[in-house]
């Protein structure tokens, strides 16, 4: 891959409210009516997406690859999260982010997080092939 688009510094930032569908009991990850891991994992892959995709040129998007979270601190349904992602490395096709995750009170959650850039068709053609592949032995 040529020289990357992506540069170090490169963010984004989100804030949202927390809702029933976001919350541990309505995702399955727990019993209790707070902002869910899932649903933060969710909002911080697409932050990150945020934060690259707009400087890629067409027929290239991004793929998660790698996620480390810490999810500090509960926050209640109703409340507002704010979400930042901001590139601190690339490599390559790999583009390396630090995301953070506030609510009104607190940092409730943090992660680094990989996402690797590809050619969309390339990949379609991959997945399509592997799809034909899993028919045929069926």
């Amino acid at each position: 891959m040529a020289e990357s688009p992506i540069t170090p510094g490169q963010s984004a930032e989100r804030t949202v409210q927390v809702s029933e569908a976001q919350s541990a009991r309505h995702l399955g990850s727990g019993s209790l009516q707070v902002f869910a891991t899932p649903a933060m994992i969710l909002l911080i892959e697409e932050i990150s997406r945020e934060a690259i995709e707009p400087s890629l040129p067409a027929g290239m998007t991004t793929v998660g690859i790698e996620l480390r979270v810490r999810h500090l601190a509960p926050t209640p349904i109703g409340s507002r999260v704010r979400l930042r992602a901001e590139v601190t490395a690339v490599d390559g096709n790999r583009v390396m982010l630090r995301a953070e995750v506030w609510d009104e009170v607190e940092k409730v959650g943090e992660a680094e997080h990989t996402r690797a850039i590809i050619d969309l068709e390339r990949f379609q053609r991959r997945v399509a092939a592997k799809s034909s592949a899993g028919q045929s032995a069926s």
